[in-house]
């Protein structure tokens, strides 16, 4: 088994509750970690063999890119996608981070992280 991971995705997206967010937007950062078997390809050198990351950060971007209230919502558009277009694929955990978020304070990034496992 193997883990691949897609680390500080960068998005401009339309998220969030407030009226404001959907028509200004906010910068975005996605982590994409997925568990799968790598034992194949590390013999084959053959990208057939793995999970493309590629197809991965274009799934991450896409869902990005439709507008959601909740980030909540976001990360789990991005995890059933990838479960339904890469069957390799046994676990994901994404965490989806709004960056300068306006909570009425100074705070770096607010980020949410799901996990789920192939059922």
């Amino acid at each position: 088994m193997g883990i691949i991971k897609l680390k500080n995705i960068r998005t401009y997206s339309y998220h969030g509750c407030l009226i404001e967010e959907g028509k200004i937007g906010s910068d975005y950062t996605v982590n994409l970690e997925v568990k799968t078997d790598l034992r194949k390809s590390s013999i084959s050198d053959d990208l057939k063999d793995t999970v493309d990351y590629v197809l991965l950060n274009r799934i991450v971007v896409e869902e990005m890119a439709i507008r959601s209230d909740l980030l909540e919502h976001v990360a789990h558009r991005i995890i059933t996608r990838i479960f339904e277009e890469i069957p390799e694929v046994s676990r994901i955990i994404v965490a989806v981070s709004k960056l300068n978020p306006p909570i009425g304070g100074d705070v770096e990034a607010v980020t949410i992280e799901m996990e789920e496992y192939r059922s």
